[in-house]
């Protein structure tokens, strides 16, 4: 591949100045951040090929066209709070090399605020560091921590995406000669024999973190605690979720409201409720949908939650009266729930349900983390992705739980100039307080469990 630009993606105190003075050494020009929001390429420059900060937020894929059409490779750093409308482009484009730097988060982090304190952000061999200690505080230390993973997430995926790659850097291949002469060579400058690190800029804070942070012990508690290799996340491999739009349903009571049905939640009951506020409409389109939005100021939109385990057992009852014999052959033979044939089915009651239910379960468990070659059904779908398929076009108002409905729908209700209770939450059946189904629900949903904060009953 023959690049034509280049891109730094890195942050603050990774090291970048020291690679842009490299590179701009050995004729390959990095016109500095040339997306910052508040200069242009550099604080003390005031144009770049004739574009002012003005010019630039007019347009700012004009001045990357400059340096693509350069007759030298040319490039920028960019961060992750830099022009967003340039990420996109920048990385649609094979023949703009994707340099990728990074640092450990703590130095990073330490040497940002150090650099605040001191007001000293670069140093060469003639001048003299200015000594100083920072506090630690973990809420900035964490909100910077996951700012830089999203970005490097993002890039990655980007990069994945679109079949491209990049040239990974860490803060201490800077002052390597081979890594610098790799990357000269990759970007097309095979005529260098050597790349030697730029000379002008020493390392700032060469100090151990004892003597750059006053509260050593409180950061030692934060970072055990920060779990960096995410022991606690709950593995998600279902499908995404689209948002569903056709089964939403309006009523024009009052300033207007919306409901949002998870599929397997108590979707009838609230509809009846609707129902006797006023007309309700369904099967909208997306754009339909925004035109009533418009057409009524102060509406409301809102979903209602179900706990999983009865919603699990809905969807049992569902799957065993469905028209699907298919589904439930397949059940039988390969994920080994011990259905009786399909013209027995209508004879079982709850007590002869619960066994098979528990078989059930076990599969909605397999079938949520990807290990079944059967689709996951929207009425068994975590409940948590159904919500984020929402949020892809509305988030909801109100997230209400079924146990609750009727305080929470008149809670939803006054704000929408409605005076009117909320439905009563229908009976669960009593084979449900089962501790065995009960922790095989929970087994099942974790998700959902963790996300919303259901209780092992329900």
């Amino acid at each position: 591949m023959t690049f034509r630009s280049f891109v730094i993606f890195a942050g603050m105190r990774t090291g970048s100045n020291l690679l842009e003075a490299t590179m701009n050494a050995h004729d390959l020009a990095c016109f500095g951040e040339a997306y910052n929001p508040y200069f242009v390429g550099w604080p003390d420059q005031g144009d770049l090929y004739g574009m002012t900060l003005a010019d630039r937020d007019a347009d700012p894929l004009r001045l990357w066209q400059h340096m693509v059409a350069a007759r030298k490779v040319k490039g920028f750093r960019y961060f992750h709070d830099h022009d967003p409308r340039v990420f996109d482009p920048v990385m649609d484009d094979p023949t703009c090399a994707k340099i990728v730097l990074t640092r450990n988060p703590v130095d990073s982090w330490v040497s940002t605020r150090l650099a605040y304190a001191t007001n000293q952000w670069k140093l060469n061999q003639s001048e003299t560091p200015i000594p100083a200690r920072v506090d630690f505080d973990a809420a900035d230390f964490r909100q910077s921590l996951a700012a830089t993973q999203a970005f490097l997430d993002r890039i990655q995926h980007g990069l994945q995406s679109r079949g491209q790659t990049a040239f990974w850097l860490n803060y201490d291949d800077l002052r390597d000669a081979a890594v610098m002469t790799g990357l000269a060579r990759w970007l097309g400058r095979t005529d260098l024999e050597r790349v030697e690190p730029a000379q002008d800029q020493v390392p700032q804070n060469p100090r151990e973190m004892a003597d750059k942070v006053t509260n050593l012990p409180e950061m030692q508690a934060e970072l055990v605690a920060a779990d960096p290799f995410q022991l606690h996340r709950i593995p998600g491999f279902e499908p995404r979720r689209g948002p569903a739009v056709p089964s939403f349903q309006t009523a024009d009571a009052g300033a207007g409201l919306l409901f949002m049905p998870v599929r397997g939640g108590p979707s009838a009951s609230v509809g009846r409720w609707l129902a006797g506020l006023g007309p309700v409409a369904g099967d909208l389109t997306q754009n339909g949908l925004r035109q009533w939005k418009r057409a009524h100021p102060g509406h409301r939109s809102f979903t209602v939650l179900r706990h999983p385990l009865p919603r699990a057992w809905d969807a049992f009852g569902a799957m065993l009266a469905a028209r699907s014999p298919e589904l439930r052959q397949t059940l039988r033979d390969i994920h080994r729930v011990p259905l009786p044939p399909d013209d027995e089915l209508d004879r079982l009651d709850a007590a002869a349900r619960a066994p098979l239910f528990a078989a059930f379960l076990d599969f909605l468990r397999r079938n949520l983390l990807g290990q079944t070659t059967l689709a996951t059904h929207p009425g068994w779908a975590t409940q948590s992705e159904v919500l984020a398929g929402f949020a892809r076009f509305a988030a909801p108002d109100l997230v209400a739980r079924e146990d609750r409905i009727d305080g929470d729908l008149a809670f939803l209700a006054r704000a929408a100039g409605i005076d009117a209770a909320g439905p009563r939450p229908d009976p669960l059946p009593a084979v449900l307080d089962d501790p065995a189904l009960r922790k095989a629900a929970k087994a099942a949903y974790l998700r959902d469990y963790v996300a919303f904060g259901f209780a092992d009953r329900p």
